[in-house]
């Protein structure tokens, strides 16, 4: 991002402004006015609330915002779309208003419906004045040719005409409204979770048609093959052991006390949160640790069963070193297993993807170190990975349903990828 906003002085400084995007021209002097600069600059951070690098940048050919990085999705891979201003097959031909609508309206520069891996369910909560901010910014990025098809979907899939169904069941267009009830940050904190960070979009149980369970918001679901997890203040289940600091510490830098980011949730915290300021990440804390959660009524197994025996086993042999046998693991360094809810997660996704295959926890500048947790794959049978994992989701306080061989075996050719 430090790359794209010295490309969007350069392209400042030689007078670059003015595209057939539509945006607003510069000066007749073509000196760019303050108000430009403003807004330019806003662009830029919105444009880094929304990590709209981490799909439009292609890691394989690190030209900005070019397009081509294939998106996962339960129905296949839809490739995303090139956003830099070349008028041939960027968005340099349209304007304000057609940008506008792909973004808050799913809807292209023809009129064709967007597939929500464009997460415009999200996205039509944003202001059209920020929608224009990053459109200013986009204006001063470097055009790249480079033509993206990104209907990848198998049939039925790939016919458009289909997403009318969908968006009469899911989507609902309509700009953030404030709550005035609540504080102004508050609000700010909600605008950015409902809006441009669209946490939703992984935080969200969806239905078997990829829609939003709207009764369980971000409550915690598999995608990409990572559990992304509850982040509601439940006790059992989210964030409700953690202060509103620990959710600011855990955002700007990958690690907090009891935990430490890894797949996904990496990516967005190196490209996204951690470039935030820090009142918005107070924000964003305060307005998840104001949301309830339906928290697990379930008991943990008991302390005699066949799989805790064994779990209790591998534990104390393999784990115990690092997390400490009571699971408390290291402060900022390893996470603490005894108060992480995400251990006992309804699916043991992420859990066991990380005994699996091992995985490495984000960098950043402020926590740089990254510290990571071998593969125990090789080591481990299906069922003493089941047990380890069983034991460590039902004790400490834990309740969670056990795991099984079955369970374990297919995520078994997963590979780390990712940071799994």
């Amino acid at each position: 991002m430090r790359e794209g906003l010295g490309l969007c002085v350069t392209a400042l400084l030689t007078g670059v402004l003015a595209s057939a995007c539509g945006s607003r021209p510069a000066r007749a002097d073509n000196e760019p006015s303050e108000q430009d600069f403003s807004m330019i600059e806003r662009g830029r951070y919105l444009t880094t609330v929304a990590d709209c690098a981490a799909c439009h940048t292609n890691p394989d050919s690190h030209d900005l915002f070019a397009g081509g990085r294939p998106i996962e999705t339960p129905f296949g891979k839809v490739l995303a779309a090139n956003i830099t201003p070349d008028l041939e097959t960027g968005i340099g031909s349209w304007t304000d208003a057609q940008f506008d609508a792909a973004v808050r309206m799913g809807r292209g520069p023809d009129g064709e419906r967007l597939y929500p891996a464009m997460p415009f369910p999200y996205y039509t909560r944003m202001t059209p004045q920020d929608v224009r901010a990053i459109r200013a910014y986009l204006n001063t990025v470097p055009p790249v040719n480079n033509p993206v098809r990104s209907n990848q979907l198998p049939f039925p899939f790939n016919i458009r005409t289909g997403m009318a169904v969908w968006d009469t069941m899911y989507f609902e267009p309509g700009t953030f409204r404030p709550d005035p009830q609540k504080s102004a940050e508050w609000n700010r904190g909600a605008y950015l979770v409902q809006g441009p960070g669209h946490c939703g979009a992984c935080h969200t149980p969806k239905t078997m048609l990829g829609g939003d369970l709207k009764q369980q918001p971000l409550q915690g679901y598999t995608i990409q093959g990572w559990f992304a997890p509850n982040i509601t203040n439940d006790l059992q289940l989210g964030l409700g052991r953690w202060s509103v600091e620990d959710v600011v510490t855990y955002l700007k830098t990958g690690h907090n006390r009891l935990a430490g980011a890894s797949g996904p949730m990496s990516e967005e915290i190196v490209d996204s949160s951690s470039r935030m300021s820090d009142p918005d990440l107070h924000a964003i804390a305060v307005y998840l640790k104001d949301l309830s959660g339906t928290s697990g009524t379930g008991k943990p197994l008991a302390a005699g069963n066949l799989q805790m025996v064994a779990g209790a086993a591998i534990y104390r042999d393999l784990c115990s070193a690092c997390h400490a046998p009571d699971g408390s693991g290291v402060d900022y360094l390893i996470p603490n297993l005894a108060l992480a809810s995400s251990v006992s997660s309804r699916e043991p996704t992420s859990l066991l993807r990380v005994v699996l295959h091992g995985t490495q926890t984000v960098a950043t500048p402020r926590e740089p170190t990254a510290p990571a947790m071998p593969a125990f794959g090789w080591q481990l049978t299906d069922a003493q990975v089941a047990a380890v994992t069983t034991y460590v989701r039902n004790s400490w306080g834990h309740a969670a349903p056990a795991v099984s061989a079955g369970d374990v075996h297919k995520l078994r050719p997963l590979d780390s990828e990712g940071g799994g």
